[in-house]
């Protein structure tokens, strides 16, 4: 019969001290010394040395090491103590004490074998260092490689920041759906799914906007959503088809007023999670100390160019710079989309520290409101921080009327080829008609607010379980190796 079968784990193991309370507890007692106080702990066994008598074990939980001290004379069930196999999930029990060499132990009495560990979590230990196999068995990355669970503990209170910043602004959290009647909300092509018993498609959302600026018409004056969003793309080291997107809406504001709460959360997530707004991103320096710049669109390109650019130079000129610049256009694109594309290939890679890019062409921002001093532009902007977009914000559109041509105009292009055009939402404009007060609506990556305050440069570093190409077909999964 074979171990596995004979091996029965406990059903619970009362008691557990998390092994970084012991270690704050007992940090300060010296080498050799030995206390009268016992303590149960519990974890993977991450090493294991024999030395005749004795065994050195060091065992892991989420909060930190200790060494487990096991020997002949007083430790139960030596001999099977040291046959436990590394990655085993082990509780003992026993006092502390500190070698003479110094290292805090638990001098273990009683001990059991919690769970078996039947595969590795890489090479002797050292950590797992194939990608793939770091970002498909998340499992295996979080205990063998030094400093992951950190990023994942720090994207959790990094939304709990920014949720405590809105809450403490009187902003309330709500859910909205994630199957959806009608896509809308952004510019993108959505996941489509069937609902069996309304015999119709469906679309995972792609924004929470249409149905928040629904609340703001039914009277939440303050109100944001923290939810995962689906948008079918492709994957890149900032792209993954499934996010999270944090969305604002704020009622008697505008675009200027999204700004300044685009700062007071980003800054204030990095005060609390960070304790600075000075930071360091790959071996760069940023700073996120509010107030950011502000400048225009126009005035960005002309400071990246030389030359002077806006919509009054007309399609034709935008269209033969873009050629010259080797950026692509569509035949139906007109002056703001090719002014938007300029842009977003030679100012957007290069800004570092946190700009707000304002007054975006109208044909780009089908859902914000018209610039009230330029005509052809509305009042939108996007914050860029170390060459991407963080955050989208408008002067939001109320007017029932403006909003259903320019969904007409994006079905248009819809029609005309353009898949990731939106369509008319019925439903969105009914609610229109009962009257949205002014508002300013904002929408914050929150992975890629992580990777800039974690410091890291690919958004599968930050996800869980990010995207990945399907592993087998018909095959079974592989995994790092086997435990000799």
């Amino acid at each position: 019969m074979s171990e596995s079968a004979i091996f029965e784990p406990p059903y619970r193991f009362p008691g557990v001290t998390p092994v970084g309370a012991v270690v704050e507890q007992f940090g300060a007692i010296e080498a050799g010394a030995s206390t009268d106080q016992s303590v149960t702990v519990a974890g993977r066994m991450m090493l294991l040395r024999r030395q005749g008598k004795i065994a050195f074990g060091q065992l892991r939980d989420s909060s930190g090491s200790i060494q487990l001290y096991a020997d002949e004379a007083t430790t139960e069930n030596f001999e099977e103590f040291e046959k436990i196999n590394l990655g085993d999930w082990v509780g003992a029990s026993g006092i502390v004490m500190r070698t003479r060499r110094g290292e805090l132990s638990v001098h273990v009495a009683e001990w059991a074998v919690l769970a078996r560990a039947r595969l590795s979590f890489g090479d002797k230990w050292r950590g797992v260092h194939d990608v793939e196999t770091r970002f498909r068995q998340r499992e295996v990355d979080l205990w063998a490689n030094e400093g992951v669970r950190e990023t994942f503990l720090l994207r959790s209170r990094i939304v709990a920041a920014v949720r405590g910043l809105l809450d403490e602004r009187g902003f309330v959290e709500v859910e909205t759906p994630i199957l959806l009647p009608v896509q809308g909300g952004a510019h993108a092509l959505p996941f489509v799914t069937h609902y069996n018993a309304l015999h119709a498609d469906f679309y995972l959302r792609i924004a929470t906007e249409l149905y928040l600026k629904r609340l703001l018409v039914g009277g939440f004056e303050r109100v944001y959503e923290i939810g995962r969003i689906f948008r079918n793309e492709g994957l890149s080291p900032r792209h993954n088809p499934e996010f999270t997107m944090l969305e604002a809406y704020q009622a008697y504001a505008d675009y200027t007023d999204m700004m300044e709460l685009t700062e007071h959360i980003v800054a204030g997530a990095a005060e609390r999670t960070l304790g600075t707004t000075t930071l360091s991103y790959q071996d760069r320096p940023l700073e996120l100390t509010p107030p950011w710049r502000r400048a225009t669109m126009d005035e960005l390109l002309q400071e990246r160019t030389g030359q002077p650019y806006s919509l009054e130079l007309g399609r034709d000129e935008l269209a033969r710079r873009a050629k010259e610049l080797d950026v692509e256009v569509a035949a139906r694109d007109g002056a703001g989309a090719i002014l938007f594309a300029i842009y977003e290939k030679l100012v957007e890679p290069t800004v570092w520290d946190p700009i707000h890019v304002m007054d975006y062409p109208k044909e780009v921002s089908p859902l914000a409101r018209d610039h009230r001093a330029r005509p052809g532009y509305v009042e939108r902007f996007e914050s860029v921080v170390c060459g991407r977009e963080l955050a989208n914000a408008f002067s939001e559109l109320g007017d029932p009327d403006e909003q259903r041509r320019r969904l007409e105009a994006q079905a248009a292009a819809r029609a005309a080829g353009d898949e990731e055009a939106m369509v008319i939402d019925e439903e969105f404009l009914r609610a229109l008609e009962h009257g949205m007060p002014p508002t300013g609506g904002l929408g914050l990556g929150v992975d890629r607010l992580v990777m800039l305050l974690a410091d890291k440069t690919n958004i599968k570093e930050v996800l869980l379980f990010p995207a990945l190409r399907p592993d087998f077909q018909d095959a079974p999964p592989t995994s790092p190796g086997v435990v000799a």
